[in-house]
């Protein structure tokens, strides 16, 4: 017999698995959250949050705002009035209130499991079987039983072969945010989100940046436009490219490491590099999990396979966030959260996965939302282009950030709003606008009849659509 009995076990407490276990409850739903990873808690007890908030989103957008105001004090202050002298950074300090940041929201779910009253259980969950009145679960050292269970389980780094990460020299995003020092010269294997926003906090604390990427093309998810901008700032600010490579042998030593690698036109290649961060991706975390026990099942990628509303193949049981198909973003994770919540308990819980943006937090952030100008040229689909740089706003002159621009996409015929692209100041901040337009089915002409505050960023975004129909009345 059970020691435990729940309506909703949730097995996992990241971004989809708590915010599931709080909208559960909230329904009226008697719900447990299950959590193993102890992270970097003091204390050696599991902590809430995933990898969002403990490795991942959290701790590093702390550390890109301390490195962004240490490169504002070294190189734009003085352009406007502002006399400091040279700046340093103590990196212990910096790396100590990234975790103070990651602390206090961790403990804050706590506070919000308490206020919700779900059940936290300490221990790693594994199926056992099915039985009684529901399906039975491992936490730890004791068997839990549920009518229903959600797995959000999330995911982790994936790890080159042959390669051991040590999160000293070699690391990957874990180590990455814990660097007690600022490293002369750091290789990144990798151009996706997790290279960039890295590369880009120690490039600005003094680092020389080496990204290797094995795709030909720079950010080939985003729009092309935006991807060729990137590139271009990027490499200004001193990031060094290389695209199109093959890597070879990785040697690793207490003083750095080597690397082999053949570029695009063939030719060998070797970086040395006093640290190396991973970051290839991200594999679903389905071990342990006991899948193979009650026939849960997986795709070819290793992810638990779901239907449209996040239903596996057994009576019951659901899955969520980075461990199903689909963007590995939090915000995803978390509306497939509250989705599912709401359908247990009976309501129409949906997530449109067209509609969920992506946002790269460099400087500038680059933000999307919908189609691509590629994606709709492949498509066939008859499309406008309204695009209007920052340097036509005079929030993004004032603000000393004139980089960028806001690009928008609307159907040729019905004027309807297809995608929206930002790279720019606060472009995670502006896109959302663009979610908002996609959701509504807005029509460019929509957009552009709404009074938006001036002097605001956000005036880029109704610029564009005004261009959408030729009549931008700024540029």
């Amino acid at each position: 017999m059970s020691n435990k009995q729940f309506d909703v076990l949730v097995i996992g407490g990241g971004p989809g698995g708590y915010v599931a276990a709080i909208r559960a409850a909230q329904l009226g739903f008697s719900v447990a959250c299950c959590e193993s990873n102890p992270y970097a808690d003091p204390k050696g007890e599991p902590r809430l949050g995933g990898t969002c908030l403990n490795v991942g989103c959290i701790p590093s957008k702390a550390l890109l705002h301390t490195s962004h105001l240490f490169e504002e004090a070294a190189h734009s202050f003085a352009g406007q009035g502002i006399k400091i002298g040279k700046p340093s950074i103590d990196v212990p300090a910096m790396v100590a209130r990234k975790d103070q940041v990651v602390t206090q929201l961790t403990s804050g779910i706590k506070g919000l499991f308490k206020k919700n009253k779900v059940t936290q259980l300490n221990g790693h969950g594994s199926f056992v079987g099915q039985g009684g009145t529901g399906w039975q679960v491992k936490v730890g050292e004791e068997v839990v039983e549920a009518k229903q269970v959600i797995v959000a389980t999330g995911s982790k780094p994936r790890h080159l072969p042959n390669v051991k990460v040590d999160n000293k020299v070699v690391m990957d995003n874990e180590g990455a945010l814990a660097q007690q020092s600022v490293p002369k010269t750091l290789a990144i294997i990798g151009a996706g989100v997790i290279g960039l926003e890295m590369g880009s906090v120690w490039r600005r604390l003094g680092s020389e940046v080496t990204v290797l990427e094995m795709a030909p093309d720079f950010l080939p998810m985003a729009d092309q436009d935006v991807a060729k901008e990137a590139l271009k700032l990027f490499t200004k600010q001193g990031m060094n490219f290389q695209m199109g490579v093959k890597i070879g042998d990785i040697k690793a030593g207490k003083k750095g490491v080597a690397i082999a690698y053949t570029d695009k036109d063939g030719k060998a290649q070797s970086l040395d590099a006093e640290r190396l961060i991973v970051s290839v991706g991200r594999i679903p975390n389905t071990d342990g999990l006991g899948a193979d026990k009650v026939g849960l099942q997986l795709d070819d990628r290793g992810r638990v396979a779901v239907d449209a509303h996040n239903r596996t193949n057994l009576p019951g049981v659901w899955a969520i966030g980075d461990v199903v198909a689909g963007p590995m973003l939090a915000h995803k994770a978390m509306e497939e959260g509250v989705a599912v919540a709401e359908t247990m308990a009976g309501q129409a819980g949906h997530v449109d996965f067209s509609t969920i943006p992506s946002v790269i937090y460099t400087n500038p952030e680059i933000a999307w939302v919908g189609k691509t100008e590629q994606q709709l040229k492949a498509d066939g689909v008859a499309y406008k282009v309204g695009k209007i740089p920052f340097l036509a706003n005079g929030r993004a002159l004032g603000m000393g950030e004139p980089s960028g621009f806001v690009k928008m996409l609307a159907d040729a015929k019905t004027d309807r709003i297809l995608g929206v692209h930002i790279i720019g100041a606060n472009a995670s901040e502006l896109i959302s606008e663009g979610v908002l337009s996609l959701e509504f089915s807005a029509a460019s002409e929509d957009l552009a009849r709404i009074c938006h505050a001036h002097p605001t960023l956000s005036e880029a975004v109704h610029e564009a659509a005004l261009a959408c129909d030729k009549r931008a009345l700024h540029f």
